[in-house]
């Protein structure tokens, strides 16, 4: 069973469908990374790292035997891979996708805002890591637009591809996790442009700094549930912006790199995951 304090997601999940997220709670890291580290890249005593990693592991095997989760290599962009349960840790994306029963889509955060989704049928699952810039993307086709497209893909085998995006969006759910919060995320003119020259609505994830002039809050999780609707998904669950799923504001249950890392020298990663039996 998942550690005590590991947020299990309350969505309508399809049949053989399991996603979890695990929190700071239940590892062997000593501090600024306690205790369940799972990033092997933030400074953390490497020994520690994979101790972490083998909690989570024990974990997922326990709920579907032979199961094993992925360690993606993020780099704020647009790539998906597709996994199966042989795809190395370390390889390099920002989201993936997989139809392959026990394949474990782990996205790790610390601010960002990992995205869940599963089709209604129960056969294809993906994962995203949507920080500002892979949720801006270019002209707004982001991470989020690059992983669905994938996703309606599998879940729609062999259907005419103009029909893909329409039909898979009603049959899609997504989940979105922990990030930093609305009160605590102050960005630049050039984040707010980012999203609001490709869709002007997004102004309203966007609110004046009055402390710190020329700067705004900004809205991460509005702005996927902004993304995900054009896309046509309108089953979203999971982070609404309210103050419990800020990452910042709550130290005890989540990392964040924002609070950590100038006041205590780093801060250690979480994860997001979802698979399929």
């Amino acid at each position: 069973m998942p550690h005590r304090d590991w947020w299990v997601p309350d969505w309508p999940a399809p049949r053989g469908v399991h996603a979890l997220c695990t929190t700071r709670q239940g590892g062997h890291s000593a501090a600024p990374y306690d205790s369940l580290n799972l990033g092997s890249h933030v400074g953390d005593d490497a020994a520690g790292v994979v101790a972490n990693r083998q909690v989570l592991q024990t974990v997922l095997q326990a709920r579907t035997p032979g199961a094993r989760a992925t360690f993606l290599s993020q780099v704020h962009g647009t790539d998906v891979v597709e996994l199966d349960r042989s795809t190395p840790d370390g390889t390099e994306a920002d989201a993936c996708v997989t139809t392959t029963p026990g394949a474990v889509c782990t996205i790790m955060v610390a601010d960002c805002l990992p995205v869940l989704l599963a089709h209604r049928s129960g056969a294809v699952v993906a994962a995203a890591h949507a920080g500002w810039r892979g949720l801006a993307g270019q002209d707004g086709r982001g991470v989020l637009e690059a992983v669905f497209k994938r996703f309606s893909a599998l879940a729609l085998d062999g259907q005419a591809l103009a029909a893909i995006n329409n039909e898979a969006s009603s049959d899609t759910l997504a989940w979105l996790g922990p990030c930093i919060g609305p009160e605590a995320f102050e960005v630049g003119a050039e984040v707010r442009a980012a999203f609001c020259d490709a869709d002007p609505g997004a102004h309203t994830c966007f609110l004046p700094c009055h402390q710190t002039p020329g700067k705004y809050l900004c809205d991460l999780a509005g702005l996927a549930r902004r993304r995900l609707e054009a896309l046509g998904i309108t089953q979203i669950f999971g982070n609404d912006s309210t103050a419990s799923w800020c990452t910042v504001t709550n130290a005890s249950t989540f990392f964040s790199h924002r609070r950590d890392s100038v006041a205590l020298g780093g801060s250690g990663r979480f994860a997001a995951c979802i698979w399929r039996d």
